[in-house]
């Protein structure tokens, strides 16, 4: 009797043993860490080209020209932006900013001809110009998910665009003509579209390089002045619907920096 009780006591000894060792060598899971939503203020600095269009070009006086003919309707130099900005980041998926922008002086050549009945053949005038703006605009971006440290983007902007026109000038070689016009600027309604990838260098510091188009309205010349000084008619020179297809590059700095993760717990053996 004592000996089936001293083997059912080892027994029960060896079985506790082998389950106690049997979970000591079961490895512990790993806590999956929680990404966490960011929500917080940045700044931004952008810089980038312009690549600059307009629908047309139009002088009162050209609507009584025998003949007229628009030849070469125009178009501007690529030129310089420079702009900052500050916005708001709600989350991973949603952000908004407030940007200003100087967009550098840009050069402007076109050519159309109409009938000179004092020669008796046609006359050719060439246009030459100069345009800069300072564009305000509200952001708003959709985030669309983030692999790699990457983050493609889109976004719709609203605002407002102070266009200047200057250095405008008429030459007619053939009559010995023309005219001038002093530096004029007026504000328009602006809007932008935008799509882009974001880089996060680090968890506050992120560049992106975007596209953006963007329509800045009308811009006007002063009145032309002949080259005699005379003038008949009031008669500035608009240049129709002014747009551009923009590269930017840009850096936002995240203000107070991302809280880091916390680290994930492993169990050493």
């Amino acid at each position: 009797m004592n000996g089936s009780k001293t083997f059912a006591l080892a027994a029960g000894v060896w079985a506790l043993t082998t389950s106690c060792a049997i979970a000591a060598d079961m490895p512990l899971l790993e806590r999956v860490p929680v990404i966490e939503e960011f929500s917080g203020w940045y700044l931004r600095g952008d810089i980038g080209m312009t690549n600059q269009q307009l629908d047309r070009y139009h002088n009162i006086l050209s609507d009584t020209a025998p003949q007229y003919e628009v030849l070469n309707k125009g178009s501007f130099d690529s030129g310089w932006l420079f702009g900052l900005g500050i916005g708001y980041q709600f989350n991973n998926w949603f952000r908004t900013d407030l940007t200003g922008e100087y967009r550098g002086t840009t050069s402007f050549r076109a050519l159309d001809r109409y009938y000179d009945t004092s020669v008796n053949d046609f006359a050719a005038d060439t246009y030459n110009a100069t345009k800069s703006e300072w564009l305000f605009l509200a952001n708003a971006y959709l985030d669309l998910g983030t692999w790699y440290n990457i983050t493609p983007f889109v976004g719709v902007g609203l605002g407002v665009a102070e266009v200047t026109i200057g250095d405008y000038d008429d030459a007619n070689v053939r009559t010995a003509g023309g005219g001038y016009a002093g530096s004029h600027s007026q504000w328009n309604f602006a809007w932008a579209l935008h799509a882009g990838l974001a880089y996060h260098v680090t968890p506050a510091f992120t560049v992106e390089l975007a596209y953006r188009y963007l329509s800045l309205g009308d811009g006007k010349t002063d009145d032309v002045i002949n080259y005699d000084g005379t003038n008949v008619v009031h008669n500035p020179t608009t240049f129709h619907d002014l747009t551009s297809h923009d590269v930017k590059f840009a850096m936002r700095w995240a203000l107070g920096g991302y809280d880091a993760p916390p680290p994930v717990v492993v169990r050493k053996y």
